[in-house]
């Protein structure tokens, strides 16, 4: 049984989802999301829970009872609360700035690396070395998130690069002198 597919999704009362079909749309301050899920799922919404059931107890149906809770409650919460991911830039002359929705990478390379976010995706650079990514979708923010860190991923030597707010890069020893 899925422990994660049993559990109940909490709706804030901004949030108002629509069902049509298998497609579910989710509607709420800081934006609209929607999703395609497995047309045996059912959902059941009392009040200001949903819960998510499963037609039977096949193998099929267990491995996407969870996923499926799972992708609508991050809608719901990306659609109420939004979902943040913050990069650190760690180098000499390593710097970041935001040119109109732009986001202009100087990490080490000949030229500057310019990327522009999907709509939807709001990148904040509130100091030189720290870029913040907002949004309404999980997916998404992670996968800008990943995007720009694979610019220039942290080196395991001196642990120049792009990295997660928080992440640990394992350090190598250099070579020794005799």
């Amino acid at each position: 049984m899925s422990r994660v597919g049993k559990k109940p999704i909490e709706v804030p009362s901004d949030v108002t989802l629509t069902f049509n079909g298998s497609t579910v749309t989710a509607k709420g301050p800081k934006g609209e999301l929607s999703f395609t899920f497995n047309s045996e799922m059912k959902f059941e919404q009392e009040d200001t829970t949903l819960t998510v059931v499963r037609p039977s107890d096949s193998k099929d149906h267990r491995t996407i009872h969870g996923t499926t809770r799972a992708i609508l409650n991050n809608m719901v919460q990306g659609v109420s609360k939004g979902f943040e991911r913050g990069l650190e830039l760690v180098g000499v002359g390593y710097r970041a700035q935001k040119q109109g929705n732009k986001l202009i990478l100087n990490v080490g390379y000949s030229h500057p690396v310019e990327m522009t976010p999907e709509d939807g995706i709001e990148v904040e650079v509130p100091s030189n070395t720290k870029i913040i990514i907002k949004g309404a979708s999980k997916e998404r923010v992670g996968a800008l998130a990943a995007n720009i860190r694979a610019v220039r991923p942290p080196e395991p030597y001196k642990g120049k690069g792009i990295r997660y707010e928080g992440e640990q890069v394992r350090r190598k020893e250099g070579k020794t002198g005799k």
